[in-house]
């Protein structure tokens, strides 16, 4: 509607800001209340925004401030929603041993609609426009709330010990600053959220400008990069058990960098969809394999507030990079910008090589975490 890099960059502000501003609190309630009913909770409140932007686009004649309020609407609910649905995963396998498949085949579930919706929405949205778009968005709700209905989880056990808020928070901070091996790793991930991960910002420019297409071609191009994600997901569900997650970390940044500067340099369209895979197999990694690093390690009444510093390192830069990267490429444009980010994926992989070249977590390295946990509490 506006023909602007910034208001794109806007937009992803509006809609990731809140989740900035209240994942922390969401974490204290996953730890506090029922992740189940708090899960179910969202998905409602989801649905009605998602009715409400069906409405407005289609009974209406909506202005820009209109959609942002509803991405900021969406960004609260993602606030509670996030910190709450990651470690249900964790309470649903029995065998921890399978957690890391677990979360491997979760994301590639994400993934696989990242492949198909794109492409379907794209076609969609140059045939009938977005209202349509945004309606079935709305109805894919129902699926989502059925299949909650019919699981069944262990009774949920509330927590004896209620402290302040505060206290929780600081709690949780404690821990992190005192497990290393947790800490750095929510660290690189707001890094890499910060500066490369909003190349998505720019994807509407590459379609429209550099590769002269519409919403179809915006489409393909996200799909794409989910076939890459999808790629990458099945790949990390099928490492052994005791696989150093940390030098997989390593080598997918290594190759989401080089992805990104290849397709930021290409004008040909297929080309570049090969190393739009690339950079789909090397953004899976940012969130699934510090996810299933962060949760194994993470002790079981702290993975609530783990998981918000998670969303905060993740959501919580997102939209500053956001604005950041749709700014500069105001002055410098859309592809070389992309170029840049690429060079800093690289930048950051070399600054926390060490750390990920490092042996995975052994039974000294667990024995801390413990100790760290009992000496946050004590802290605090």
């Amino acid at each position: 509607m506006t023909h602007s890099a910034f208001m794109l960059g806007l937009t992803m502000f509006a809609l990731q800001f809140p989740s900035f501003a209240l994942t922390l609190f969401g974490g204290i309630v996953s730890d506090r209340y029922s992740r189940y009913k708090t899960l179910f909770i969202t998905q409602v409140l989801s649905m009605v925004q998602a009715i409400a932007l069906t409405v407005l686009v289609l009974f209406t004649h909506y202005q820009i401030w209109q959609i942002l309020a509803l991405s900021v609407f969406l960004g609260i609910i993602n606030a509670f929603d996030v910190p709450v649905r990651q470690p249900m995963v964790h309470e649903m396998i029995q065998d921890k041993e399978d957690l890391p498949s677990a979360l491997a085949f979760n994301s590639a579930m994400n993934n696989i609609a990242r492949l198909i919706g794109p492409a379907l929405s794209g076609i969609v949205l140059e045939a009938f426009g977005a209202g349509i778009c945004f309606a079935l968005n709305a109805v894919s709700f129902i699926a989502v709330i059925g299949s909650l209905l019919l699981m069944k989880l262990p009774p949920y056990q509330p927590n004896s010990v209620r402290k302040k808020v505060v206290h929780e928070l600081k709690e949780g901070f404690v821990y992190l600053v005192r497990t290393p091996s947790i800490g750095l790793v929510l660290l690189m991930l707001a890094i890499v959220s910060l500066f490369v991960l909003p190349y998505n910002t720019l994807l509407p420019i590459f379609a429209k400008v550099i590769y002269k297409g519409n919403a179809a071609t915006f489409g393909y191009i996200n799909s794409f990069i989910g076939l890459g994600a999808i790629i990458g997901t099945f790949y990390l569900a099928s490492l052994n058990p005791g696989t150093n997650m940390r030098r997989v970390l390593l080598v997918n940044t290594i190759i989401f960098g080089i992805g990104l500067i290849c397709f930021s340099q290409i004008n040909s369209f297929p080309i570049a969809m090969a190393f739009a895979v690339l950079c789909g197999f090397g953004t899976m990694s940012q969130t699934t394999v510090a996810n299933t690093i962060i949760q194994a390690g993470a002790a079981k009444n702290m993975r609530g507030r783990v998981m918000s510093y998670l969303s905060l390192g993740f959501f919580g830069m997102m939209p500053f990079g956001g604005l950041l990267t749709g700014s500069i490429s105001q002055v410098i444009g859309a592809q070389t910008t992309l170029l840049c980010q690429g060079i800093m994926a690289l930048v950051i992989t070399a600054a926390f090589s060490g750390f990920l070249r490092s042996n995975t977590m052994d039974l000294k390295e667990k024995e801390e975490l413990e100790v760290a946990q009992e000496e946050a509490i004590k802290e605090v």
